[in-house]
């Protein structure tokens, strides 16, 4: 049941010696985040912290797919509540945008932030992940099918025990920094100087998308069952890795080896078939 909040004052609806109860209904209850606005009443945004808590997890769980095991996803959460704090106190309910769509951004920057004050991706991580994507799109296009973990070990030349270790440190490569620096020029640009500006039209943009889908759809087509699926699950279901590995039978980081190696070899291979169209 959804018990609406009015836009008056604490005081105008009840006695001073007696608090008001707050109830929350659905995202969308837009009295209650009027009042908050007005009134900045801290048992309101208080109530409206506990709410979207669980929100907070379900967006660190996320995330947590492409960390190691060593960052603690306890540490995501309290990097995230952070984030929805802010959200909160930023979020204006008259622009009739859902909360949870204003707030992912700013949970996810939140918790972005804190993991790049930590550090969390040397130089040599991302060159073993470089690493890793030559190798599959090298031996992929020479063997015309998808590479085992036995042949990428082989091909490395290290044993299999250690392909998997390199899986799970390469994980957090796979998030990447607007901020990195490329020095493909004199100057230097970074990712956020490729950026679309969503403001301005492309005539060409919808052929484009049609094409890369169609291009990404294909790659994905081509990945082994098992990483197809946590692929879908995990994109376009919108699932945590705990949550696919109920419907896998795995562990979580079985999960996240499946992750790490379905986007490392379709890197490799989207690579192969850039190079290819350079080429020609």
């Amino acid at each position: 049941m959804t018990v609406s909040v009015d836009t008056m004052t604490a005081e105008q609806q009840e006695p001073r010696n007696k608090k008001p109860t707050i109830k929350v209904g659905d995202d969308e209850d837009q009295k209650m985040w009027l009042q908050y606005k007005h009134t900045r009443d801290q048992r309101i945004k208080d109530t409206l912290i506990m709410k979207y808590a669980s929100f907070v997890k379900y967006v660190a769980g996320r995330i947590a797919i492409n960390l190691p095991a060593n960052v603690e996803f306890d540490d995501l959460v309290s990097y995230g509540i952070l984030g929805l704090i802010d959200a909160i106190d930023k979020y204006d309910p008259e622009r009739k945008v859902k909360f949870k769509t204003y707030a992912k951004t700013r949970i996810r920057g939140a918790i972005f932030d804190e993991l790049r004050v930590l550090d969390w991706t040397p130089r040599s991580i991302r060159q073993k992940a470089r690493k890793l994507e030559k190798a599959y799109a090298k031996l992929e296009g020479k063997l015309g099918r998808c590479a085992t973990d036995e042949e990428i070990a082989e091909y490395l030349k290290i044993d299999i025990s250690d392909l998997h270790k390199l899986f799970d440190e390469t994980k957090k490569s796979l998030l990447l920094s607007l901020d990195e620096i490329f020095y493909d020029d004199e100057e230097g640009s970074s990712r956020f100087d490729f950026v679309e500006n969503q403001k301005s039209d492309n005539p060409q943009l919808k052929i484009e998308e049609s094409e890369m889908r169609s291009i990404l759809a294909d790659a994905i087509n081509q990945l082994s069952e098992r990483e197809r699926l946590v692929i879908t699950l995990y994109y376009y279901e919108d699932l945590t890795s705990k949550e696919i590995g109920k419907i896998l039978g795995v562990s979580d980081s079985r999960v996240s080896q499946l992750h790490t190696k379905a986007v490392l070899r379709l890197r490799g291979r989207l690579a192969r078939m850039k190079r290819s169209l350079v080429e020609e």
